[in-house]
């Protein structure tokens, strides 16, 4: 599932496409939709708080601190590019890969 996403490697960092699902039930992985990652998040897209909570729960997600995170593109909208500094993207594929083989995180 992680191996059709969109990524791209630049100096020390890796882009991916996300596309953020807010209000929903809980945090989770939603999978991939045309090489972006789906991510639904129970915060509402007011005042940045989708966003903010993307970048926490890919944090986690990804195993790295959120201030290696940031929206790179799409701040106002649901289709994002995040950057990731610290792993490269084979790093990103598989950790995001083994979250989306056992379910949702």
């Amino acid at each position: 599932m992680a191996a059709g996403l969109e990524l791209r490697e630049d100096t020390g960092q890796v882009v991916l496409r996300v596309r953020v699902q807010p209000r929903s039930s809980r945090n989770a992985l939603g999978g991939e939709r045309d090489g972006a990652l789906v991510v639904r998040l129970t915060a509402p897209p007011v005042d940045g708080a989708a966003n903010k909570a993307l970048l926490r729960f890919l944090a986690r997600v990804l195993g790295v601190a959120p201030s290696a995170l940031r929206i790179a593109t799409g701040a106002k909208g649901r289709d994002k590019r995040v950057s990731v500094r610290g792993l490269d993207a084979a790093a990103v594929v598989t950790r995001l890969g083994e979250l989306m083989k056992g379910g949702t995180s």
